[in-house]
C-alpha cells in the first residue's frame, strides 16, 4: 500500500477567524478539537485538481500501466456528471481499457474504498486500484458559519493498492442508518430542493447555524451517533477476524475532532499510546483522514511493518466502515 496525499496552500488558522468572529475564543478551539489550522482550497481549487496532484505523487516512479481501476471518493464532485474518475484517468494519461467511478460518501469513504479495491482485486477484475479521497467541505460551508469552519479543512489522498496489499486486508464491517441523513446535510443544489436564491439564514434550537444552500450539521446528534455506534462496530470487527484488541498494534479512527476521539478512546479502553488523535494542523478533512493519518504514521514510525492497524470511518449517512490491515 503505497499512499500520499496533497493540502491546499492557503491556510486557515484560529486566529483567523479570531479576526472574523466576535467572541471566537482560538485557544479553546485548539483545546477542544484539537484543531490549530486547516488547508482550504482556493476559489478555482477542486477536488479534481487536489485529486491530480495527490495522484502525481503516488505515481511518481511507478508504472501506470498496472493501474486496473480507478475509485474516487468525494461529496464536493467537479461536475454532476462526467464523473470525476473519468476525468482523472485521461489528467493522468492513464490507458483507456481500465475502470473508473465516483462514489459518493464522506467519513467512511476511506474504508469502503478499501473493501471495493479488494472486491475489484479479489475477483480478478483488476490487479492494481488507485484508490483516490478528495474534499474540498470549505466550498459546502457557508461564510458566517464559524461552527463548521471551525472544523473542516480540505485535501486530497491517493493510495495504490495491489493483489499482495488486499491479502493484509481483513474483514469488514459495514453499516448504514439513513435515518441520521438531515443531521449532516446540504439540503439544497441536487434535484430534490433546488438552490434558493433568496435563503433565510437563521439557528437552530441548538445555536447552529443553518443554511440549506450550504452544509449543516447537528453536531450533538453525529456526536450520539458516534458514541451509541462506534464501540460495537469495532467490537464486531474484531470478531470477524478473530482477533482482539490487544493484539492491534494500533488503532487509526475518523479524524472527526479531538474531544470526540477522546472520548471514544476511553469508551472502548484503548491504550493512549495505540491511538491516533491529531488534526492540529489539518483539521478534518473528511474521507481523507484516515489515509493522511497512517502515511503520517508510517513517516514517524508509528506503525511498521508487520502491525496489525484498526480502521473505523464514521459519519455522514448515517455511515460506518471497519477493517484491519497488516503494514
Amino acid at each position: 500500500m503505497k499512499i500520499e496525499y496533497y493540502l491546499p496552500e492557503t491556510i486557515l488558522s484560529n486566529d483567523d477567524l479570531f479576526l472574523q468572529f466576535e467572541g471566537f475564543e482560538s485557544a479553546k478551539v485548539e483545546l477542544k478539537l484539537g484543531i490549530m489550522e486547516r488547508h482550504i482550497a482556493s476559489d478555482n481549487e477542486t477536488a479534481l485538481d487536489m485529486a491530480y496532484i495527490a495522484s502525481l505523487k503516488v505515481l511518481e516512479g511507478y508504472d501506470k500501466n498496472k493501474i486496473g481501476f480507478i475509485l474516487f471518493c468525494t461529496q464536493s464532485p467537479d461536475y454532476y456528471l462526467p464523473t470525476t474518475a473519468c476525468i482523472l484517468q485521461n489528467m493522468l494519461s492513464l490507458p483507456s481499457n481500465i475502470g473508473a467511478l465516483d462514489y459518493n460518501l464522506g467519513c467512511s469513504g476511506f474504508v469502503y474504498g478499501l473493501s471495493l479495491a479488494k472486491a475489484l482485486i479479489s475477483s480478478k477484475i483488476c490487479e492494481e486500484v488507485l484508490l483516490v479521497t478528495s474534499e474540498t467541505y470549505s466550498k459546502h460551508i457557508h461564510p458566517s458559519d464559524r461552527a463548521n469552519r471551525s472544523i473542516f479543512g480540505d485535501g486530497a489522498t491517493a493510495t495504490i493498492l495491489s493483489s499482495t496489499d488486499i491479502n493484509k486486508i481483513f474483514n469488514f464491517e459495514l453499516g448504514t442508518d439513513g435515518r441520521g441523513k438531515d443531521n449532516l446535510i446540504v439540503k439544497n443544489g441536487a434535484f430534490r430542493n433546488k438552490i434558493q436564491t433568496e435563503l433565510l439564514h437563521e439557528k437552530d434550537e441548538n445555536g447552529i447555524f443553518v443554511s440549506n444552500n450550504h452544509l449543516y450539521m447537528n453536531g450533538p446528534e453525529i456526536f450520539n451517533f458516534t458514541i451509541e455506534n462506534i464501540p460495537n462496530v469495532v467490537k464486531t470487527t474484531l470478531e470477524k477476524n478473530n482477533l482482539s484488541l490487544d493484539t492491534i498494534d494500533y488503532i487509526i479512527f475518523h479524524q472527526a475532532n479531538k474531544y470526540m476521539l477522546e472520548y471514544l478512546r476511553k469508551k472502548i479502553k484503548i491504550p493512549e499510546s495505540k491511538f491516533y488523535n491529531n488534526i492540529l494542523t489539518t483539521g478534518n478533512t473528511v474521507s481523507s483522514t484516515i489515509p493522511i493519518a497512517i502515511k503520517e504514521c508510517l513517516n514517524n514510525y508509528t506503525i511498521n511493518k508487520g502491525d496489525k492497524v484498526l480502521l473505523a470511518g464514521f459519519g455522514v449517512g448515517y455511515s460506518w466502515a471497519a477493517t484491519v490491515i497488516e503494514i
